[in-house]
């Protein structure tokens, strides 16, 4: 049996629709999400998703928070090069959430979770439930996330002197969208971007930072 058909055998239906977004070392915009390089040859960064609606089988996924702090070198999406990842899991999931959201964004559970989690093929330094706030502005206006005294993360939509008043920046059809194909990304710049934790450590902003949402179903 193949290891979809086992997936699909096992695994129950689940759908999760929210917020993702990153904050991360490369100048605007990131270069990563046009499947090329990083700015500077490597990358690291704070990586975010909040849960808008969720289900997996019977168990409820709403309100739930996954953060990862992760580095790597070269592209990404053509290379595999060093890459170091450690992930937070919102503590505030019973037994049956937690390990429902370690299924789906440890990929196990397939759909686009599985895909994007052969690119970090490299070390895990480390998991750990922890309090996770997320906030993303309804007008995409800004989005933020902090693990207290760990990872905080903001940043605030990106706009210049020809952006119409409250007008967002974006993309779509993304070449390396890290939520998958279809969705579409809103630039912003960082205001943080600071970890201490699993052994990463950095502190910078005005760096590169985009939000896009996710809309995932599996197992397949």
């Amino acid at each position: 049996m193949t290891e979809t058909a086992e997936t699909a055998k096992t695994v129950p239906k689940w759908h999760v629709t929210g917020d993702w977004f990153d904050t991360c070392k490369c100048d605007v915009p990131c270069p990563c999400s046009f499947a090329q390089k990083p700015t500077y040859g490597d990358c690291e960064g704070v990586l975010a998703w909040h849960i808008r609606e969720g289900r997996y089988g019977d168990v409820s996924l709403d309100g739930l928070n996954v953060l990862m702090v992760a580095s790597f070198v070269g592209n990404v999406w053509a290379e595999h090069s060093d890459s170091y990842g450690a992930v937070f899991l919102d503590e505030t999931a019973d037994a049956a959430q937690r390990e429902a959201l370690q299924m789906i964004f440890g990929g196990a559970a397939g759909s686009w979770p599985a895909e994007f989690n052969k690119l970090f093929d490299g070390e895990m330094r480390g998991m750990d439930f922890a309090p996770i706030d997320i906030q993303v502005d309804e007008d995409l206006g800004g989005w933020r996330a902090t693990v207290p005294g760990r990872v905080e993360a903001s940043a605030t939509a990106l706009t210049g002197p020809t952006t119409p008043e409250g007008a967002r920046v974006q993309s779509t059809n993304l070449p390396g969208s890290e939520t998958g194909p279809g969705q579409v990304a809103t630039w912003g710049r960082a205001t943080a971007d600071r970890a201490d934790a699993f052994g990463f450590k950095w502190s910078r902003e005005g760096q590169s930072s985009k939000h896009i949402p996710f809309d995932w179903s599996g197992p397949t």
